[in-house]
């Protein structure tokens, strides 16, 4: 039979049965100490004026007091309760003379945090704060867990574990004996709970018990530590034209809202290379700053300009973010980045994959004001783009200063409306933008400057009339451009007694623009005529046109109807829905503006079928009566299986067909809408379980059915496999840019071999390439190789042929990951121009990534060089 107690409740039984055994009165268990004390010395010491005692609450099935030796010891399933710690043992024995509490046999000590200390001996203190333990196994409440033979507690605040081991990892379940993933070895291992750091002396870092790495001295911040100042991870990598890179970051924990990395490093080639990070955070939001940069040893390791950045000496970049909440709708912003010169990112920073990406073409940076309420949205931000590939002119990127977005939704009430009701939606939009040169796309052929062989040239800007004959085409204009739209809608869903599903609608549209053309801001270097010419008719400049406010009010009414069908089977649900859409506007100019500045990309497909316009702008808008028609069909099978497709067309019924009349952009034309009755738009999904589906979208000649835009997109994910893939084939269309048909294959992989480990890999397909086969070569590369030009561009500039299946990016890796591990490692080759020539060349890089849990990551990154590829084909079109 067991009982507890605690001290003083059993101190006078005590004195009375001593030196007589006790048995089965475990309520008495080491009340003994009690004898001569109300309660142990130590608490004595500690005890302040008026605070009441802590009690030791005592539980056993046997005990034993010793006058002569002036023990207590108890015996059997031994629990010992006193300050939040737990002790457990088979046998405890406490020594009154030298106020030490021994314990063992299955001996266990919890701490008041709930970190368990299992040993064979314990040899503590009666407060249990200071003493030795052998052969110990500690595991806390964050699963990490220390081993040692032997170990030393001092004031209850820091533990040393003599050749000691510390891990992270949990054991095999199925094997407790096989080893942990990863553990440090050390002489001495020095826990300091009030540091709330870990020190290991002489360390050795062990994986599967094998030696891997060895340190004479390491310290890491305890795992409940989620800050702690001192030195990070090494940064390690090497790349040809840098060398062998060393970085040491160095992190301070200024304040408990903000901290400081700074990471001073070397290469090997070019000296010296130093950033810092600060991060600062507040209750509303926090913000961080990166600066970084270098002066350049060997500049000669770069191209020349303007294919690298040979002629610049220091070479750096600064990034900001941050982002603050002023109220519950209300939150400011920015997201900022400058850099030295366009090729410092792909020169430098080989850990950032998001501009190893070659067509990441810039750097945007914007500051924002942005506002959400239940039905209302407002957005003020700008603008400003750094280019990063060697053919863009940074003169020619357009500031945004500002972007102003709202949108507001009003329920109308059809008891105070005569019946009307339905939802009233207010949009509006005010952009101002500028930019110092106009920029200019040639087409029909493609024309390189003759100096550098990477810039666009027009020689002449257009006709005066027909726009589909153009050579060249105004991606933006010189000068200052604003712009401002309001738009009101009203629309309401009506049920008809047959299921048929109205919705009316009606809107009124009011856009206006100035436009300030900067005639005198060009670039000589690469266009020789600068003044465009063009017809006013149309929307658009004339020779030596004024700079003009333009304006234009769009009334619009039109009704949507949907006729959803049911019919079930014993194989499942189908819904078969007829769509027809009909839009009454006036027989206006679709291009209200001089310039056509945010409505450049026109993609007609099922997603804008049943637009009221499906220009992606506002500088845009569709004009004349238009009807969209077409129907979905939607097959729920019994077994899960789900299949969904639509299929529609347009057509213009009254008025000037939008699409047909060309802004200086050229956008309608070769859009599959540049036709009265335009191309026929479809979709199909299919979902044959959750795990896997297939989505096939196309634009097909409504005539013929040839298909002028197919887009595949499928996806499995199935233990243990993962597969994605995309497929794309775009017909040409020279009258907006892309001279030959576009088509492409990306697949990326995931293969699980166990639990643990796994496989990866993708590829990118150019399936163009081949196409510019025929193009004519010349002396391009001499060009480059010598400084000297001696070519006349006019397409390809390198020799050789391009496969049907070129690969523009391809990578795999593989990795390990558990509880406490991360390891990765990767292989990518990315289509790229060469850092020390700037040729067309394939960049190979090896990322190793290795992340152990508490202890921190270590990421290096090798650069394999690059290849130069001969396929007849230029780096940049």
């Amino acid at each position: 039979m067991k009982r507890h107690g605690d001290l003083h409740s059993i101190a006078l039984r005590a004195a009375a049965a001593s030196g007589r055994k006790l048995q089965s009165v475990s309520a008495i268990a080491l009340a003994i100490l009690l004898v001569y004390g109300a309660f142990p010395s130590s608490q004595a010491a500690e005890q302040k004026p008026g605070q009441p005692p802590a009690r030791m609450v005592v539980e056993a099935s046997e005990l034993v007091y010793d006058k002569d030796k002036d023990t207590v010891s108890a015996r059997g399933n031994v629990q010992i309760y006193y300050k939040g710690r737990l002790l457990e043992a088979d046998h405890v024995i406490y020594d009154r003379k030298t106020e030490r509490v021994y314990a063992e046999g299955h001996a266990r000590l919890t701490e008041s945090d709930g970190t368990v200390v299992r040993a064979e001996r314990f040899d503590l203190t009666d407060d249990f704060k200071d003493g030795f333990i052998e052969s110990l196994q500690v595991d806390s409440t964050n699963n990490t867990h220390f081993s040692a033979p032997r170990a030393e507690r001092t004031a209850g605040e820091t533990t040393v574990y003599d050749r000691g081991a510390y891990t992270a990892c949990e054991a095999c379940k199925d094997d407790p004996s096989r080893p942990r993933t990863w553990r440090l070895r050390a002489k001495r291992i020095i826990h300091d709970n009030i540091e709330k750091m870990i020190y290991y002396e002489d360390a050795n870092l062990e994986f599967l018990d094998v030696p891997v790495a060895y340190v004479p001295f390491w310290s890491s911040p305890d795992p409940t530590k989620s800050r702690q100042s001192g030195l990070l991870t090494p940064v390690l990598g090497y790349r040809s034209q840098l060398g062998y890179e060393f970085g040491q970051p160095i992190y301070w924990a200024l304040a408990p809202d903000y901290d400081l990395t700074i990471t001073p490093s070397y290469f090997t080639e070019q000296g010296p290379f130093l950033s810092g990070e600060f991060r600062q955070r507040f209750e509303n939001g926090s913000y961080w700053i990166r600066a970084e940069g270098t002066h350049v040893a060997n500049p000669s390791a770069f191209a020349i300009a303007p294919y690298g950045a040979q002629d610049r000496i220091w070479r750096g970049s600064a990034q900001s973010t941050g982002e603050f909440f002023l109220s519950d709708e209300w939150r400011v912003g920015w997201d900022a980045t400058a850099l030295s010169d366009r090729f410092f990112m792909q020169d430098y920073k080989q850990h950032n994959t998001l501009f190893q990406n070659y067509f990441f073409r810039e750097a945007s940076s914007t500051a924002y004001l942005t506002g959400q309420g239940d039905r209302s949205w407002f957005d003020l931000r700008g603008y400003y783009f750094q280019v990063l590939s060697p053919s863009d002119v940074q003169s020619q990127q357009a500031v945004a200063h500002p972007i102003i977005d709202y949108d507001r939704a009003f329920d109308i009430d059809p008891a105070k409306t005569y019946g009307v009701g339905g939802q009233l939606t207010v949009n509006a939009n005010f952009t101002s933008a500028s930019a110092q040169n106009a920029n200019y796309e040639s087409i029909q052929p493609r024309t390189l400057d003759s100096i550098y062989g990477i810039y666009d040239v027009c020689q002449i800007y257009a006709p005066a009339i027909d726009r589909s004959q153009s050579g060249c085409l105004l991606r933006g204009i010189g000068g200052d451009y604003e712009s401002a739209t309001v738009e009101t809608s009203w629309k309401r869903k009506v049920v008809d007694p047959l299921g048929g599903v109205w919705e009316p609608f009606a809107f009124a549209r009011l856009f206006g623009s100035y436009l300030n053309y900067d005639t005198q801001g060009v670039a000589p270097m690469y266009n020789s005529t600068y003044m465009p010419i063009l017809n006013a008719s149309q929307g658009l400049f004339v020779n030596g046109a004024d700079n003009t406010i333009r304006g234009q009010a769009t009334p619009g009414a039109g009704a949507e109807w949907r006729y959803p069908l049911l019919a079930r089977s014993s194989l499942g649900d189908m819904v078969i829905e007829p769509i027809a859409q009909i839009v009454a506007r006036p027989n206006q100019s679709s291009i209200p503006s001089l310039v056509n500045m945010d409505a450049q990309s026109l993609v007609f497909d099922d997603t804008n079928l049943f637009e009221w316009s499906k220009y992606s702008g506002y500088d845009r808008f569709e004009t004349g009566t238009r009807l969209n028609y077409g129907g979905q069909a939607t097959m729920t099978f019994n077994n899960g299986v789900y299949v969904n497709g639509l299929v529609g067309q347009s057509r213009q019924l009254a008025g000037a067909n939008p699409y047909a009349v060309a802004d200086a952009a050229n956008v309608g034309l070769q859009s599959g809408l540049n036709t009265r009755t335009s191309d026929i738009v479809g979709r199909l999904a299919i979902a044959p379980t959750d795990n896997v589906t297939f989505v096939a979208k196309g634009r097909f000649d409504s005539e013929s059915l040839a298909a002028r835009r197919i887009d595949l997109f499928t996806s499995y994910k199935m233990q243990p496999v993962t597969l994605e893939l995309h497929y794309a084939n775009y017909t040409a269309q020279p009258q907006i840019g892309f001279d030959v048909r576009r088509q492409g294959m990306a697949i990326n992989g995931r293969y699980d071999v166990t639990k643990d480990y796994f496989l990866s890999g993708n590829v990118t397909f150019d399936m163009s390439r081949y196409l510019y086969n025929s193009l004519t070569t010349d002396q391009f590369v001499t060009s480059l190789l010598t400084g000297v030009n001696t070519a006349t561009l006019t397409g390809a500039n390198l020799t050789g042929t391009a496969p049907v299946f070129s690969v523009a990016a391809m990578g795999f890796g593989a990795g390990y990951h558990d509880e406490c591990t991360e390891l990765t490692i990767n292989y990518t080759s990315i289509y790229a121009p060469q850092a020390s020539t700037g040729l067309p060349a394939r960049n190979q890089t090896i990322l190793l990534s290795l992340k152990l849990r508490t202890l921190g990551e270590i990421k290096t990154g090798v650069g394999l060089g690059s290849m130069l590829v001969n396929d007849g084909i230029r780096a940049q079109p």
